[in-house]
């Protein structure tokens, strides 16, 4: 891996308006996304997990700017891209692709997988002929696991796992430097996920991109990320290694969430699970403090006055809690 920042978000919110008055002011409003910085480096893979709800989603159509950040600065290769006009971002978006998570939905039925993945080149300008569109498309084709002869169908013609290697093969067609993938195996069976990653984990060698991944499974996020990040409510609370997060957690949810990643061998291997009491918060109207102390089983009186900020308790390793006393149960990878 090498160590060039390709993406680094800071202090990312996103809030939508909910209720105004007469004169148009806010009155109420959602926090999506609460004030979140990470970064990205080149040929790394970094998952963002959390329950449904926690504001991956909307952290990954930020990055892209297909949702406008409320705050915060998102900068792409050292250029903050919040600043760009439209004009001028369209040039930098072909290196920013995003692979959808609903193979069935982001695919048009009405149209060839030529067509499909001509569409970016055309757009872009990346091939001056037919038949240097072909070869692209024949070469890509072949780069994630399918036949160039199978250009001429449609996407129903597709299994799923096929139709996502093809939303996958449109989102490089620009040849990006990252790659936002948004929940891109959960809409799948279980043993094509596995395809999924392992081609994921390919693509990452092969072409030294670096991918966002986001999913709600960390057993799959802990077999093909580089570091995890964790989100509650809108806010980070972990970001660390995968090997130390899964061996060494430090925040409470992140406990919570290992000891719900199902064991290859029940009979051998016993985890207690942590059931977390009640549901998520609105983000409406989140905790005072600690967005999570409703819910956590380690709440101190404490925990209700100070909103915890993240800080290293290891090299690569932050948390956002105010407690350090905790002995949390790790997994095995």
């Amino acid at each position: 891996m090498h160590e060039e920042t390709v993406l680094d978000v800071q202090g990312l919110s996103k809030r939508y308006a909910i209720k105004k008055d007469f004169f148009g002011r806010v009155q109420q409003e959602l926090r999506a996304v609460d004030n979140i910085s990470f970064s990205l480096q080149r040929q790394e893979i970094l998952g963002l997990v959390g329950e449904s709800g926690s504001g991956k989603t909307t952290v990954g159509r930020s990055v892209l700017r297909l949702v406008e950040p409320s705050a915060g600065k998102i900068l792409f290769k050292g250029q903050d891209i919040t600043e760009l006009d439209k004009r001028s971002l369209r040039t930098i978006r072909r290196k920013m692709q995003l692979v959808f998570q609903d193979p069935y939905a982001s695919l048009n039925p009405r149209h060839t997988i030529e067509a499909i993945l001509s569409a970016p080149l055309e757009i872009h300008k990346l091939a001056n002929t037919r038949d240097e569109r072909r070869n692209r498309i024949e070469e890509m084709l072949k780069t994630v696991g399918l036949r160039a002869d199978q250009m001429q169908r449609y996407a129903h013609e597709f299994s799923g796992g096929q139709r996502q290697r093809v939303g996958i093969a449109r989102a490089l067609m620009c040849e990006p430097e990252l790659l936002v993938a948004d929940e891109p195996v959960s809409a799948l069976d279980v043993s094509i996920q596995a395809q999924i990653v392992n081609l994921l984990l390919e693509l990452k060698s092969k072409l030294g991109i670096s991918i966002l991944f986001i999913a709600h499974d960390l057993s799959v996020v802990g077999h093909i990320s580089d570091r995890v990040a964790v989100m509650y409510l809108g806010r980070m609370v972990e970001i660390a290694p995968t090997a130390s997060l899964f061996t060494s957690p430090q925040h409470p949810y992140t406990e919570a969430l290992l000891s719900a990643v199902p064991v290859p061998d029940p009979t051998k291997t016993k985890r207690n699970r942590i059931v977390l009491q009640g549901d998520i918060p609105s983000p409406i109207n989140p905790p005072s403090g600690c967005v999570f102390r409703n819910r956590c089983r380690y709440a101190v009186a404490g925990c209700a006055d100070t909103r915890p900020e993240l800080k290293e308790v290891q090299p690569g390793h932050w948390k956002a809690c105010i407690r350090d006393d905790l002995n949390l149960r790790a997994v095995e990878l």
